[in-house]
């Protein structure tokens, strides 16, 4: 669900197995469809997907644009970034002798990328590395401001009582020395 407790968001983003999968592939139109099903329900004001994507749509059971024109329906904004190097990146392929890195075309449906964001009123950016990236994140933050109501419960636990209990029993007990082992005689 969704949640502002961003600490147990960090842990469950931690132990997500990011194993690969058996064909590589990118399934543009399913996560949106995902992610808007998930949104649907939701009475927030403003409803926001930032798709990330570093690749084109190659799989997947949606077509994009569909999922865009259903995004479209709930009142979903969608801002689409493409990641990756413009021109050739270094790509991991399995050889006999290891995992080594070949030299492969970025290939970035921008032009797709663009139209999910034109029909929800979302914009498009391209992140070539990561300090874009982060003033990307900055941006959209930058566009997205609403108020929400946060309800806190504190739980504490008073101590007082046992420090009072033992104060006592010290003034009590000077009180006892006092008048019987120190007392003065004149």
């Amino acid at each position: 669900p969704l949640t502002l407790d961003y600490e147990i968001l960090l842990q469950v983003i931690n132990k997500t197995d990011f194993a690969p999968q058996e064909k590589d592939g990118t399934a543009i139109g399913s996560a949106l469809g995902l992610a808007i099903r998930r949104l649907s329900q939701s009475e927030a004001k403003s409803k926001v997907i930032i798709l990330l994507t570093d690749g084109v749509n190659n799989r997947g059971f949606i077509d994009p644009l569909t999922a865009a024109g259903i995004a479209q329906t709930f009142g979903v904004r969608v801002y689409t970034i493409g990641v990756g190097t413009i021109g050739v990146a270094p790509y991991p392929v399995q050889t006999p002798f290891g995992i080594q890195y070949q030299n492969v075309p970025v290939q970035i449906d921008e032009e797709l990328m663009q139209n999910i964001s034109k029909m929800t009123d979302g914009i498009y950016f391209r992140a070539t590395d990561n300090k874009k990236l982060k003033a990307i994140y900055k941006e959209i933050d930058a566009l997205e401001k609403t108020k929400i109501e946060v309800t806190e419960y504190k739980r504490y636990s008073e101590e007082f009582k046992s420090a009072t209990f033992v104060a006592a029993l010290l003034i009590l007990l000077e009180l006892i020395f006092r008048y019987t082992v120190f007392r003065n005689n004149p």
